[in-house]
Parts: C-alpha cells; sequence; structure tokens
C-alpha cells in the first residue's frame, strides 16, 4: 500500500486557508497513492474556540475531503473541528474516493490545554478495512495511553494525527517507537511544524516505523509530502516468526 504523510504549517484558525494550502499540496503530487494522511484540526490548528470554528458534517470541510479523495482516488484522513446534536468534537474523519466514510472522535482530549471543557470525547475505536489492511487511526494525545493503541483487533498499521508541540518532541518520538514495538504494526505519526496563534511551536518530526520499531521516514522543522510503500507480506512474516502479539494480555477496558 502506498501512504502519503503531509507535514504541514498551518495557518491558525483560518479553515479556508488550510483548504486551499492542502488543495496545492495534494495538486502536486504525482506519485500514485492509497491514502493521504492530514495533522490533526488540519483545517485551524489546536484550537479551543470550537464556538466559532466548528463545522457541520455536511460543511465545506466536508464537502473539501470528498473531492480530494476523488480527485486523488485515495483514501484521505485528518481530524477537524466538527459540531453535532449541539456538542463539538476534535474529530477525525476517513474519506473513501466513492464518498463512503468513516469517523473517529479523539477520546483522551488534552486537559493541559483545557480541550476537556470544550469538546466531548470520543468513547469507540475505528477500524477501517482499506486496501486489504485493517487500519486504526488515532489523534494526537491518545499516544499516550497505550492501552487504547494496544493491538486487540488485528489491526496492521496504526496512525496518529497530531499538534504535538516541540517541547515534547522527545516523548512522541519516544512513543510513536514503543507502539510500533509493543504492536508489531507499522506506525504512522503525522504531525505541523511552526508556530501556532498561541505562540506554541512545533518540529513536526512527522514518521514513520516499521512493524519492528525501525524509523522508515522522519522529518523536522520543515513541510514536507512523502509517500511510502508498506509491505503487509513482510509484517505478516516478522509477526509470524517473532510471535508477540499471541502472548499479549486479555482486558476489558472500562468507560469513562
Amino acid at each position: 500500500m502506498f501512504v502519503t504523510l503531509i507535514q504541514a504549517r498551518l495557518n491558525w484558525e483560518n479553515p479556508e486557508a488550510n483548504r486551499a494550502y492542502f488543495s496545492e499540496k495534494l495538486a502536486a503530487l504525482q506519485e500514485p497513492t492509497d491514502l493521504i494522511v492530514l495533522p490533526e484540526m488540519f483545517t485551524t490548528g489546536f484550537s479551543m474556540s470550537p464556538e466559532t470554528l466548528a463545522e457541520p458534517m455536511d460543511g465545506p470541510t466536508m464537502q473539501w475531503l470528498a473531492e480530494q479523495a476523488r480527485s486523488k482516488q485515495a483514501a484521505i484522513t485528518g481530524s477537524f473541528i466538527a459540531t453535532e446534536n449541539g456538542q463539538y468534537f476534535n474529530r477525525l474523519v476517513w474519506m473513501q474516493p466513492d464518498g463512503q466514510l468513516y469517523t473517529y472522535d479523539k477520546r483522551h482530549l488534552f486537559t493541559l490545554a483545557g480541550e476537556h471543557e470544550h469538546y466531548t470525547p470520543g468513547q469507540k475505536h475505528l477500524i477501517v478495512e482499506w486496501k486489504g489492511w485493517r487500519i486504526m487511526p488515532l489523534i494526537c494525545y491518545d499516544l499516550r495511553f497505550p492501552v487504547w493503541s494496544r493491538n486487540t483487533q488485528a489491526y496492521d498499521l496504526l496512525l496518529y494525527v497530531a499538534n504535538f508541540p516541540e517541547i515534547r518532541s522527545y516523548a512522541w518520538q519516544q512513543l510513536l517507537t514503543a507502539r510500533a514495538i509493543e504492536n508489531q504494526a507499522y506506525t504512522i505519526g503525522v504531525n505541523c511544524v511552526g508556530t501556532d496563534g498561541k505562540g506554541i511551536q512545533y518540529s513536526g518530526d512527522t514518521v514513520l516505523h516499521d512493524y519492528a520499531g525501525e524509523v522508515l521516514y522522519r522529518v523536522s522543522h520543515t513541510e514536507d509530502v512523502y509517500t511510502a510503500t508498506l509491505s503487509k507480506a513482510d509484517q505478516d512474516r516478522f509477526r509470524q516468526k517473532f510471535a508477540f502479539l499471541q502472548d499479549r494480555d486479555a482486558f476489558v477496558m472500562e468507560q469513562k
């Protein structure tokens, strides 16, 4: 499977400018791809102003995602500020070329920034089957909670979309490595770069790990578009040779 990772410099709280920015990046993409991954809150940056920025599920960002997926004949995913039934969500959308879509609402809201005061947490995982792969997408702060990321559902690819600040880049890199090793899965973290409207700096460190935790790609401090090739056959052989997943603990998570 071909996966395209886009590390971006986001325009603070400006959805129109960000959609135009990503349209330009995608228009320039020449190589074939099956999946395009954008950062967390890719239309606004990590904003705590959903009252003025939230969009409905038939709004311009959803229309844009459908147009891009259809144009590139690839699935596209990233999170944005959504509103539904009077609530606000940091919502990841998985949009496919035929218009079929799936959503995941961020479960672990970043209390240090007051995210829990503005958004409603999600309660359910999302597993998407795409091109013969089982994929579990998560959002930023979810990375710090290995139980929520645990490979109990036989996924093949784990991915995180994020606005993870530079001051905690060491944690970002170490935790992504750990998630790849413990779950024996390709693991992707797509982050942003630059400085947001609150003065918080982002170094990016967008990364692709293989199923053994090895770094296949990493980029810091710059905008970048990169397409990687993932081999499910190689991952399956590795899992058969080192069958660690069969020894994992069984558990049941309690809902908050």
